[in-house]
């Protein structure tokens, strides 16, 4: 087994497309079109957004994005391949991002999440996120968890 590595990457790239694509397709199997928040792919090519993938070999199996918001960073597009799960790779993501956050000089990751998704909130708990209330543009829903954490 070769060791799984998280590197920029690009939303544009054919396999992390496929993972957009289907992380996309879970959401809107799992909420109402106004309780989806996913960025398109175009949204992820912007200056302001950084996109890493995990790959195994040559094999993109996870992403995740960090959006520059100014005074905070968000979590976006994190999603691992429903077949590569176990291995580890959520939790490598989520350390690149905090790495990314801090190097950005940001102070606090913030995200929403369906309300569902327990596997996730166990992730972002497990990495020191707290519940907190709605932030920037999103309002309050039954079907979004919003959760943050303090950079030291």
């Amino acid at each position: 087994m070769t060791d799984i590595r998280v590197v920029p990457g690009n939303p544009r790239d054919p396999q992390a497309t496929r993972l957009l694509q289907a992380s996309h397709a879970l959401m809107q199997s799992l909420f109402s079109a106004e309780d989806n928040h996913f960025l398109s792919i175009d949204e992820l090519c912007v200056d302001t957004i950084r996109f890493f993938v995990a790959k195994e070999g040559e094999t993109t199996l996870g992403c995740a994005a960090l959006a520059n918001k100014g005074d905070y960073g968000e979590i976006k597009s994190m999603f691992v391949d429903p077949n590569a799960r176990g291995k580890g790779i959520a939790h490598k993501l989520m350390h690149t991002l905090d790495q990314e956050a801090r190097t950005q000089g940001l102070t606090v990751l913030k995200l929403e999440t369906g309300d569902t998704l327990t596997q996730a909130h166990s992730l972002y708990h497990a990495h020191g996120f707290t519940d907190c209330g709605p932030f920037g543009d999103y309002e309050e829903s039954d079907a979004s968890i919003f959760m943050t954490k303090t950079l030291a």
